[in-house]
């Protein structure tokens, strides 16, 4: 529908995974909620590894029974130096078991979440859908005023941008952005094995970056290798058997003979994060709010713990009778996810540079870091537990 000129309590820019969840939770609040996003065919084929909150999150969106037959678990999480350097770190083993879980999370592929949380939020009879895009977003005094490509015009006391890095709800907000790029790109593919994973996702560093498998239903996986921008177009232009023979060297044949599926995906890394994470009626999720390399599982997982926090400020809010998109609540949301953000992006940092770096002094530390961690079982424990949330954070769950 594109005859739009109604007021919400808040309309969400953007339909990836995170701006859907985002918009699912707000509705189940009971918050009139719009989504602008085009209904498009999610074709490619990346995964994403959702850890143990991200999963009660979905389960608390009715979408998690809808796809998790087609996601595979992660029992555990090896880390194996493969620098070839003179100082190397030991193999370092995270077991779910140690901490009480049964897994860690699922790697499931982005399609079949998407067609999930789709199904999920058209059952929802105060979520509205525009199968549009914003041509311009407008933060007023009392309103916020977004204009359709399509013709019409919506009103919100909060818009949410969930519009990724390019983000129109983040720059009519007036935000502005740190980047930094890293010289770094990530391949992406899957591949199927003729040996089981059972269950481990391995994470080799390499001296230009991760290469990680990480398991995916039956005997398959899905492979994000990241390395320097000349070496990824190198291996994206190999044939499908020239590199399913780079995957299995790479994975010192721990899989057995690869195969590589059709589908492969290159993105450039960079670390970019927000001046501030609302502003002006505007609160931004997802890409729109931390552009982190896809290291430790963070990103999708950090986008839906975006919107647990501005779907409790929203319920928060009109329980009270207040606007959710006053100064007061987007302080409150901003409040909620700094630290959270700041702190990843750090330990991700740290963790990519320390990879990199060529400093002796620094493989050093590195090295006897990871081997604390991989021989002290409190230090183990707590480590694991931090990757999958914030110790600080408390359980939140949208009803």
């Amino acid at each position: 529908m594109n005859d739009a000129s109604i007021a919400y309590d808040v309309v969400v820019v953007g339909g990836g995974p995170a701006g859907l969840a985002c918009a699912i939770a707000l509705a189940q609040t009971g918050a009139r909620t719009a989504l602008i996003a085009r209904r498009a065919h999610y074709a490619d084929n990346r995964t994403t590894a959702l850890l143990d909150g991200s999963i009660d999150f979905l389960q608390a969106l009715q979408v998690w029974p809808r796809c998790k037959d087609n996601a595979a678990g992660l029992r555990v999480m090896r880390l194996v130096d493969d620098t070839g350097r003179l100082i190397r770190a030991p193999e370092v083993r995270f077991c779910c078991e140690e901490i009480g879980l049964d897994v860690f999370g699922y790697n499931i592929e982005n399609r079949i979440l998407v067609s999930a949380l789709e199904e999920r939020a058209a059952e929802l009879s105060n979520l509205t859908r525009f199968d549009d895009d914003a041509a311009t977003v407008a933060p007023e005094d009392r309103l916020v005023a977004i204009h359709l490509v399509g013709g019409g015009s919506l009103f919100a006391l909060l818009a949410v941008g969930a519009d990724g890095r390019q983000s129109l709800c983040r720059e009519a907000a007036g935000i502005g952005v740190k980047r930094r790029e890293l010289h770094q790109t990530a391949l992406t593919f899957n591949v199927s094995h003729s040996r089981p994973h059972g269950n481990i996702s391995t994470e080799f560093h390499t001296p230009q970056g991760p290469c990680v498998f990480v398991p995916l239903p039956g005997d398959r996986s899905s492979v994000v290798w990241v390395s320097s921008p000349r070496e990824a177009e190198r291996l994206m232009a190999l044939g499908d058997e020239e590199l399913s023979e780079a995957a299995e060297v790479q994975a010192h044949s721990i899989l057995g003979r690869l195969q590589v599926e059709p589908g492969r995906n290159l993105f450039p890394l960079a670390i970019e994060q927000p001046r501030q994470f609302a502003k002006a009626r505007v609160a931004l999720v997802g890409e729109a709010a931390h552009v982190l390399p896809p290291i430790g599982a963070q990103g999708l997982n950090m986008g839906l713990r975006d919107a647990v926090d501005i779907a409790d400020v929203v319920r928060e809010s009109l329980t009270l009778g207040e606007d959710p998109g006053a100064p007061a609540a987007l302080n409150r949301y901003a409040s909620a996810r700094r630290a959270d953000v700041v702190s990843r992006t750090f330990a991700i940092d740290i963790a990519n540079r320390s990879l990199l770096s060529a400093f002796v002094p620094m493989q050093t530390l590195r090295a006897a870091g990871l081997h604390l961690i991989g021989s002290f079982g409190p230090l183990r424990r707590l480590a694991m537990r931090e990757g999958l949330a914030p110790s600080w954070r408390s359980s939140r769950h949208v009803s």
